[in-house]
């Protein structure tokens, strides 16, 4: 079992920045290809970034020259740097794990609120 806690959202201007958070506990992040998805009001969850155990990246590309994924497995968490803000990024973002073996085996963290004023 994987518990992810999602942190680092808010109020900010378009233009900005912010950086979340999702600090996993319960197993050994190491394991697991992790995401950020995001679902802004009215519209389907999406895919904004993921990364492999090894660190390969991808990236939505909406989002593509503005925001980083990265991970400190040794700190069992993931982070998503928001650059260029945009008011079309606002949404909860929720952070996704799943099990490099068995990928049936998948968590959502609780959400974070990004919003992006014009």
């Amino acid at each position: 079992q994987v518990q992810l806690v999602e942190s680092g959202g808010g109020l900010v201007q378009a233009g900005g920045s912010l950086r979340l958070s999702c600090a996993a506990s319960g197993s050994i992040l190491s394991r697991y290809r992790m995401a950020w998805h995001r679902q802004a009001p009215g519209k389907q969850r999406e895919l904004v970034a993921s990364i492999t155990s090894s660190g390969a990246t991808n990236y939505a590309d909406s989002v593509k020259g503005r925001f980083t994924i990265s991970r400190d497995n040794g700190k069992n968490t993931v982070y998503l740097q928001m650059n260029s803000l945009r008011p079309e990024d606002t949404g909860v973002y929720y952070c996704f794990a799943q099990h490099n073996i068995i990928v049936s085996s998948n968590y959502w963290g609780q959400g974070t609120q990004v919003t992006v004023s014009s």
